[in-house]
């Protein structure tokens, strides 16, 4: 999830998605729940179409 909410903010500049990130590395969370990061990816796709 930190890889992704990173490469999201760079690629888009979105605000949010930074907060998110500096949200996330605050809570010092380092696994990812099965399967999300295949969904957000699906949807970062269909943004950037």
């Amino acid at each position: 999830m930190r890889d992704f909410t990173w490469k999201y903010f760079t690629m888009t500049g979105d605000v949010e998605a930074y907060m998110l990130y500096k949200d996330y590395m605050n809570t010092g969370r380092e696994e990812d729940p099965a399967g999300e990061e295949e969904l957000v990816q699906e949807e970062v796709s269909e943004l950037t179409s």
